[in-house]
């Protein structure tokens, strides 16, 4: 991959090295205070941050415009296509079911206290594809019900999940976090990738089951009854979904306008019912077409189709409504929808093809890194593994596989597949955004020398570059509450100590900045919030519980990668 920073053919200011010092905390204030104080979002922070810094620094116009647009580029060209295309898998992997497969195969064989482990290893399965709050969208009623089901404390299979799905995403490509840092740091993807996943599985059991295990005694949380699932796919027939069976829920699917993804209207569970009539899964007047007296019965409101509030808001978020298994990218919201051709059967992927099919790119990227190490170059062999197992390529063959194991072997025609497949982008929209105005922001840091300041005084200072990509991010994630904007801004800032490294400490840095980036979520935090309601936990037990476990795991996360560079 190639890397995000790029060295300015000369200088672009001749400020000395305390303004350009104050030109960095001025420009990574702005950013702190417009997320946190100002509630900006953080595409515009960063941009505007860039600005301060720039102008701080005495940085021309036309050079600092080019600085952050050259950036930003660079950015888009070599994280988002990687973003995208693991987008695209994650949707497949929930709409299809096989999501819902895999957690209900690793935990219909689990009982006791096998149950948190399985929990832990059944997110972190499901989080190589999924971004963290999919993956939470997509557990939480399962570990609900299990909970439930069991009388196993929810915390002690709560938390392992949280925490398979959380190291994963700060650690793991394909996630946005550590393909940031790697390209800013110009890592070996492949040996990052490696090294992440050694680290991944002690502080999964250490912040999962062993964590898990130690706070259930002290957040005594029980399962919120609203928010227990109702429904579950048919195993054929129409592809409908009966009420009162088990858990099998679909990425922010059955939304209602006020809360998270209990598959409710506005007034009570969704149970497939009309609002007078029994649970026939008709409507009073009409034939059985699911439908209330209003509209289809997809978890929509009575008065807005697609998961709309009565004002017309998507709330829902779902890759795949109704709709577009009818008309797949036509027509407009609020048209008329035809029924007819909704009753193609559904089938949920068998469980080892789909967890292949997750596994596939990051097999192929490991094997990549195995030849570079084990084999000459030149070889055919090692060609073949450089290209198979090269980002863009690993995760390409990911999609095309995914597209016949989970699209049209779960009943889905091409152009359902196609809506899924474009479903899944625009949610990341805003991600890519973030991701490339941070880089601009990290090329204005870098072409100002604020990168080269920062890598002398580390240096002078004797610090271990480890240890200041850490502190770094951990500061920036607890001002800001974003992982991403403290994995850009720190990568940003150590960039210029990686080449003064070995390839193993550079993969090392850019897993210490990950590391670093999870440190103690809390109220600025959207995930903060998200796992406080769906566990119907107090402020204070989200504290106790979620910002514990964030802290577990960067702490841990560190002493793995500190242990490493000792062995490698």
């Amino acid at each position: 991959m190639p890397a995000l920073l790029a060295a300015p053919a000369e200088p672009v200011t001749s400020a000395g090295d305390a303004q350009l010092v104050v030109a960095a905390l001025l420009g990574i204030a702005a950013v702190v205070l417009l997320i946190a104080w100002g509630k900006v979002h953080p595409f515009l922070s960063l941009i505007l941050g860039a600005a301060v810094l720039g102008v701080v620094a005495a940085m021309a116009p036309d050079a600092m415009i080019e600085s952050f647009s050259a950036g930003v580029g660079s950015t888009v060209g070599g994280v988002g296509l990687l973003i995208a295309l693991g987008a695209m898998i994650g949707g497949l992997l929930a709409e299809s079911g096989g999501a819902d497969g895999i957690v209900n195969r690793v935990v219909g064989r689990v009982s006791g206290s096998a149950l948190p482990w399985a929990m832990a290893g059944v997110a972190a399965l499901i989080g190589l594809p999924l971004f963290f709050e999919v993956g939470v969208v997509l557990l939480v009623p399962i570990v609900l019900l299990v909970s439930l089901r069991t009388d196993v404390p929810l915390m002690k299979i709560g938390i392992p999940a949280l925490a398979g799905l959380s190291v994963l995403h700060g650690l793991v490509p394909p996630h946005p976090g550590p393909l940031v840092a790697i390209s800013s740091l110009d890592a070996d993807l492949g040996l990052t990738l490696g090294l992440g996943l050694i680290i991944a599985i002690p502080t999964v059991i250490i912040a999962g089951p062993v964590f898990g295990n130690f706070i259930a005694r002290y957040v005594p949380a029980t399962a919120p009854a609203a928010l227990l699932p109702t429904r579950q796919p048919a195993t054929g027939g129409g592809g409908r979904r009966g009420p009162g069976s088990p858990v099998a829920p679909a990425a922010g699917r059955d939304r209602g306008t006020d809360g998270p993804d209990t598959g409710r209207g506005p007034d009570g569970p969704d149970t497939g019912r009309g609002p007078d009539g029994p649970d026939t899964g008709r409507g009073p007047d009409g034939p059985d077409t699911g439908r209330g007296t209003d509209g289809p019965d997809t978890g929509r409101e009575a008065d807005g189709p697609t998961g709309r509030g009565r004002a017309g808001e998507d709330v829902d978020g779902d890759l795949l409504t109704d709709d577009d298994l009818v008309n797949p990218g036509t027509g407009r919201p609020g048209a008329p929808v035809d029924d007819s051709g909704t009753e193609t059967a559904r089938r949920t992927p068998g469980f080892w093809p789909a967890v292949l099919t997750v596994l596939l790119p990051v097999v192929l990227m490991l094997l990549r890194a195995v030849g570079e190490l084990t084999m000459a170059e030149g070889t055919v062999a090692r060609q073949a593994l450089d290209i198979a197992g090269a980002p863009i390529v690993a995760l390409l063959a990911g999609v095309l596989v995914a597209m016949f194991t989970l699209g049209y072997q779960a009943g889905f025609s091409r152009s359902q597949v196609s809506s899924v497949l474009g479903g899944s982008l625009p949610p990341i929209a805003g991600i890519l955004l973030i991701v490339a105005a941070g880089g601009g922001f990290k090329q204005v840091l870098v072409d100002a020398g604020v990168g080269d300041l920062v890598a002398d005084a580390a240096k002078d200072a004797n610090l271990s570059p480890l240890l200041l990509g850490w502190l770094v991010a951990v500061g920036i994630r607890v001002a800001t509450g974003s992982a991403t904007v403290a994995t850009i801004t720190a990568a940003g800032i150590v960039a210029p100590l990686a080449a003064t490294l070995d390839r193993p400490e550079v993969a090392l840095l850019a897993l210490a900045v990950g590391c670093g980036s999870l440190f103690f979520s809390h109220v600025n935090d959207a995930g903060f919030w998200l796992v406080k309601e769906y566990f119907g936990l107090t402020v204070g037990q989200t504290i106790k519980s979620w910002s514990v476990l964030e802290t577990i795991i960067s702490v841990v996360g560190f002493a793995g990668v500190l242990l490493l560079d000792l062995l490698l």
